[in-house]
């Protein structure tokens, strides 16, 4: 929407110039024959980043959880996940529809499971007449929390747990670009720790389209298999990997220009006085904060009015993201809308 300042998510961000060049320009073929050399590229480098064995694109973020939730598991196993995970709350129930999955959510502080937390709840493998647990899955960063990080020790309890009953390990690592820039920790590093993993092109590193998932050489050739099932073999996919290419070798490290400007934005949300900020600790490019005294859908559209877009959170609160098509002006033009809106 022209001249809005959009900080409803970074999934709202466009092709630069220099991007749409490189799709234009794509060498393509066809990769349900495994033959577009561009595709083929960008797998290539995740791999590189994400040191796994090798890397499969898919159309979407939640395309690439729900290939790594099936290949790991049979009809009728479980998932133990956060209670606001992106593959409980915003994945249309895909789990059950697509894998016959059940999932354990569990309450927990900023997203973060803990052994203390989830071991009591892993099914004994003696009770048949139980769903059995099969996989462990965490998100980093954690969107419903705030674009909380993980900590690589919290990590490795959790995937010490994982192995102890011999459990599948699952990264949505959809901004883990973000935990990565934030927390000066390689993303290889991170996604040493886990069975698979799936990270996002289409948010921060602004490509229109597209994730990667990642595992061992087996893993994917399962994943392939399965994404051709769900309906996400492509063609002539060059156009699109060529995008994502771009975003990889161009906009990781920008992201810190994200992670400041939402700091701006929150200090001023504070000294305002009549927000709660819920996640006190801004970590990477989401604040979530709650109105003191006007009604969010009002207060939405009279930001929108002024030329902010703001998103609802959870019940009773807002939601700004950072991203690379909103500037530091605009930035500060936010704060100032936020003012008049609020005060």
């Amino acid at each position: 929407m022209k001249n809005l300042i959009d900080l409803r998510s970074d999934t709202v961000t466009r092709p630069s110039e220099a991007m749409r060049k490189a799709m234009y320009e794509a060498e393509v073929g066809d990769d349900v024959f495994k033959e577009d050399p561009t595709l083929n590229k960008l797998q290539e480098y995740a791999v590189e980043l994400l040191g796994k064995q090798e890397a499969l694109f898919v159309p979407s973020g939640v395309m690439g959880n729900q290939i790594c939730l099936n290949v790991h598991t049979q009809p009728g196993d479980e998932v133990i996940c956060d209670a606001d995970a992106h593959i409980f709350q915003y994945e249309s129930g895909s789990p059950a529809v697509l894998s016959g999955l059940q999932l354990y959510p569990i309450k927990c502080e900023r997203g973060i499971l803990t052994p203390e937390k989830v071991e009591p709840l892993i099914r004994p493998t003696s009770a048949y007449y139980m769903p059995r647990t099969k996989l462990i899955e965490i998100e980093n960063t954690h969107n419903r929390a705030g674009g909380t990080i993980y900590k690589l020790d919290e990590i490795e309890k959790m995937q010490s747990l994982a192995k102890k009953y011999n459990l599948k390990f699952h990264l949505d690592g959809a901004r883990l670009w973000n935990a990565s820039v934030a927390s000066g920790i390689k993303v290889n590093e991170f996604a040493s720790y886990f069975d698979s993993v799936s990270v996002c092109l289409s948010k921060g590193l602004g490509a229109p389209v597209g994730s990667i998932i990642a595992g061992s050489k087996e893993f994917i050739n399962e994943a392939f298999r399965v994404r051709k099932a769900l309906g996400g073999g492509m063609r002539q996919a060059g156009i699109l990997a060529a995008a994502g290419l771009y975003a990889l070798k161009n906009n990781i490290e920008r992201l810190s220009e994200d992670h400041e400007k939402v700091k701006i934005l929150a200090k001023h949300i504070v000294e305002t006085g009549k927000f709660e900020l819920i996640n006190k600790d801004v970590e990477t490019n989401i604040i979530i904060f709650k109105p003191l005294e006007k009604n969010i859908e009002e207060a939405l559209a009279e930001c929108k009015k002024h030329g902010l877009m703001l998103s609802i959170g959870q019940i009773g609160t807002l939601r700004s993201v950072t991203h690379l098509d909103v500037s530091f002006d605009q930035i500060h033009q936010a704060c100032e809308i936020i003012t008049k809106v609020f005060t």
